[in-house]
């Protein structure tokens, strides 16, 4: 009698020149350990079905041991007496994996992914098109297969953007799309990208939005309604001027007394940049009651990632805004449409109105062109650090001077538009 295999028995087993071999297990009938003449051993079970003889691989050792062999061959074997085919439902069930898997290939959430993953993730601003491109595209088409995206679904899906007030976001995401298409085109996904000749939905113009005295008072105000986070984070965009996602990332490890440091990947033109925090913006951001994450993180509801949803925090902020205006004059108040990023400019502004030089200006917001451009930006390496800090404090000061109605004294803002 045979003796029953072992795990050491099977180790030991040698593979012959040019010849597959086949070992049975005495201990269950049918079940062999196959040998290969390049010494990979895997498991077999022999069977009859129908008046056939069948076979059924289970899986290679030593991945699949001695005792699970014998295990998945019993399981097996009684499906075949209650007379099912164990190897025909196996390749059934590849078959239907495989077919799922060349369902996803095509799907746009997929592709996204993979477009992210070899172009978009080698640029700075590869974040941000992903997240424009999940925000607006694999919401809405994630589940389709590319080959049924039209222009027509293009242009719909823009439209639908634009008409919810934000037509230099659906300028965006069709530039961004566009990208997308054309690189499925480059790796023969697709025929033909179905967003040529899709023109932009609006022309763009230069914005010059600023925030009146009496719309800073009004948005100070709206931001003490709204309470933490956009509370806060608006104040602070106001008070220091600097970009929206710079803002929303600022962590506690930046900070270092009363400078906040920025690192050449966390600014828009990669370039490492240190703002001064005037008095107001030290208070607003110690007044925020931290939540524990590895991050850090001050603007954050999670502890694990900053702030989003920008859109709707603006509304809430701007309907603050319009009922503060009306209860003070007493009559219904229309406030001009704003956005984050003006808070920015409003900031700049009241900085050149308080007589702060350009160049210390554009040094706050970290700009490089204008008069830090060109041969300035090559010899002039003067930080402003002493300048910067002068102008952040007289600018916060002002603020909230306005505020408190105790700005007479100072130069006001013009209600520009």
């Amino acid at each position: 009698m045979a003796k029953a295999l072992t795990p050491k028995g099977i180790d030991a087993l040698k593979p012959q020149p040019d010849k597959r071999v086949e070992i049975p297990d005495p201990a269950l009938s049918g079940l062999y350990v196959v040998v290969q003449a390049s010494g990979v051993k895997s498991w077999a079970l022999r069977y009859r079905f129908g008046g056939k003889p069948a076979k059924l691989t289970l899986g290679r050792w030593p991945l699949m041991g001695l005792a699970d062999a014998r295990a998945a061959a019993s399981e097996a074997l009684e499906k075949i007496e209650r007379g099912k085919d164990p190897s025909s439902e196996k390749k059934a069930t590849k078959a239907a994996r495989l077919d799922a898997q060349l369902s996803d290939r095509d799907k746009i959430k997929t592709l996204i992914g993979q477009f992210d993953k070899r172009h978009l993730s080698g640029l700075k601003s590869g974040r941000v098109v992903r997240r424009e491109l999940d925000r607006h595209v694999v919401s809405e088409w994630g589940d389709r297969d590319i080959h049924e995206i039209t222009k027509r679904d293009v242009i719909d899906i823009l439209d639908g953007i634009a008409d919810s007030g934000r037509v230099v976001t659906a300028n965006r995401v069709r530039a961004y799309l566009n990208k997308f298409l054309n690189w499925t085109v480059e790796r023969d996904i697709l025929p033909m990208n179905p967003a040529t000749g899709v023109k932009p939905v609006a022309k763009e113009t230069s914005r010059d939005r600023v925030l009146s005295d009496d719309e800073i008072r009004w948005f100070w105000q709206a931001c003490e309604v709204e309470g933490f986070p956009w509370g806060p984070f608006g104040k602070v965009l106001l008070l220091t001027g600097q970009r929206l996602n710079e803002v929303a990332q600022i962590a506690d490890s930046e900070i270092r007394g009363d400078l906040w440091h920025l690192s050449a990947d966390r600014t828009k033109n990669g370039r490492a940049h240190d703002v001064p925090l005037s008095g107001p913006a030290r208070d607003v951001l110690a007044g925020v009651e931290r939540i524990d994450g590895k991050a850090g993180l001050i603007f954050t509801t999670t502890g694990k990632t900053a702030v989003s949803g920008f859109f709707k925090a603006r509304a809430h902020l701007a309907d603050a805004m319009t009922g503060i205006a009306s209860k003070e004059r007493g009559e219904p108040v229309e406030i001009p449409r704003w956005t984050f990023h003006d808070l920015r400019r409003t900031a700049a502004t009241g900085m050149a109105r308080l007589g702060i030089a350009v160049r210390v200006t554009e040094a706050v917001l970290n700009h490089v062109s204008g008069t830090g451009g060109g041969i300035v930006a090559v010899y002039q390496r003067h930080d402003y650090a002493d300048e910067k800090r002068a102008a952040l404090e007289a600018w916060g000061r002002f603020v909230l001077a306005l505020v408190e109605g105790a700005a007479d004294n100072v130069v006001r803002l013009e209600g520009a538009r």
